[in-house]
């Protein structure tokens, strides 16, 4: 029998969720806790083994470690939730996909990263990997969808649509995140969800992602000197004298181990630079931008409220280009696109480049409101000039993506989107 799950939100991944199951022997859906992925799963299982439940998990990691196939008896698809907790179960499920021979067997959900050496294959050809993140604004219905990313790689000459959110709505977006239990609650009580979320990491999954017992107060230092450098390429020698000059000791060493485990547990997403064919021969900066999985937990760390973004337009600003990225990252996802940045030497850049795997891409500049709409079309006219039409192909739009009302095309060829009309 089908797992029903009620008051579903329905998720751009439930689409490709499907789609793999019937190419593959199992889906492993990755992403930070409480993302949605267990309800996700959810809705196609038929029946489940959930690792974390207090009155089954010891039996369970003991039969794990006996007879792990006794742990995949069950209708098919059968979801295995947070099975990285018994790492023997992943070369138990693909022994026993090749033994069935078929597809759409198993679900499997993960909210950390699992070294490759504790497992002996590594499933390919078998188990399919999907990313899944918080809910993106189209996802949480506080975008309209009135502007389709796909239509803007198809067809950018038409583009219309008008956004009913006021920057104040916007503010408070950013601050209220994308975890779906905090969708449609008071800012009071997303806050409070988002701390006892960070407290469960800082307090907890940092110490036993990998067995290593990190230090909670470091751990906040980390994320507190991340919050303050988002949607920027600050290097980790800047985010380790920003924390010692706040009384921290931490060596060098320390902070890549700390940002590394971080990773594992998708809390910290950066964004990679972005290298294509340029007509000169123009030095490419490649240092990644700094972002959370969602821009809540800066907020979070930087103790700013929707009122308080308001009033401080620039930390706004970063945070806005965060929220803007987290629902590209989603969008392209389903395009089977994937979402760059692009700086080079000149000081020239792009907050986000799309790239679909058939080669095509989009440029994007990310404002918060009008007044800086010309200063992004400026620099996504400069990007289009550098780029060597001989080796790839003009980009299917250029787009500043603002908190603004009204979308329409400028007399330059650049888009202006809100970022509340947009979806995948």
């Amino acid at each position: 029998m089908v797992i029903k799950v009620s008051k579903y939100l329905k998720r751009l991944i439930d689409k490709t969720l499907v789609q793999e199951l019937e190419a593959f022997g199992a889906v492993l859906l990755t992403g930070p806790k409480w993302c949605g992925k267990t309800t996700t799963a959810k809705q196609l299982a038929r029946s489940a083994l959930f690792m974390q439940d207090p009155d089954k998990r010891e039996s369970y990691l003991r039969t794990a470690e006996l007879q792990p196939s006794a742990l995949l008896i069950g209708d098919k698809p059968r979801l295995i939730d947070e099975w990285q907790m018994a790492p023997q179960l992943w070369d138990a499920v693909r022994f026993d996909i090749d033994k069935q021979g078929t597809e759409g067997l198993y679900i499997l959900t993960g909210s950390t990263t699992v070294d490759e050496e504790r497992i002996e294959h590594s499933g390919a050809g078998r188990i399919s990997r999907i990313m899944m993140r918080t809910m993106s604004l189209y996802e949480s219905e506080d975008s309209n969808g009135s502007i389709s990313l796909k239509e803007l790689f198809e067809n950018p000459s038409e583009i219309n649509g008008v956004s009913s959110k006021t920057i104040t709505d916007v503010a408070k977006l950013v601050v209220r995140g994308g975890w779906p239990n905090s969708i449609g609650k008071k800012e009071e009580i997303t806050r409070r969800q988002i701390a006892g979320y960070c407290d469960v990491i800082t307090k907890s999954e940092i110490k036993t992602i990998d067995g290593v017992q990190r230090d909670e107060e470091k751990t906040k230092a980390v994320l507190r000197s991340f919050s303050r450098h988002i949607s920027t390429q600050t290097p980790n020698s800047t985010i380790l004298k920003d924390i010692l000059s706040n009384n921290e000791s931490l060596h060098k060493n320390t902070l890549d181990a700390y940002i590394t485990a971080l990773k594992k547990l998708y809390i910290i997403e950066d964004l990679s630079a972005w290298s294509p064919k340029l007509r000169s021969k123009t030095t490419i900066r490649t240092s990644d931008t700094r972002h959370f999985i969602d821009p809540a937990i800066a907020a979070y760390y930087l103790g700013a409220t929707s009122r308080d973004l308001i009033y401080d337009p620039e930390t706004f600003s970063f945070l806005f280009e965060s929220m803007v990225i987290r629902d590209l990252r989603v969008y392209s996802q389903s395009l089977e696109g994937t979402v760059y940045h692009y700086k080079d030497k000149d000081g020239l850049e792009a907050d986000a480049v799309i790239h679909l795997n058939d080669g095509r891409w989009g440029a994007i500049e990310v404002k918060l409101g009008a007044k800086w709409i010309d200063e992004g079309a400026k620099n996504l006219l400069a990007l289009k000039s550098k780029i060597d039409n001989n080796q790839m192909p003009l980009p299917s739009f250029l787009a500043v993506i603002t908190a603004s009302e009204f979308a329409y095309k400028r007399e330059d060829g650049v888009l202006v989107v809100p970022l509340c009309c947009l979806k995948d």
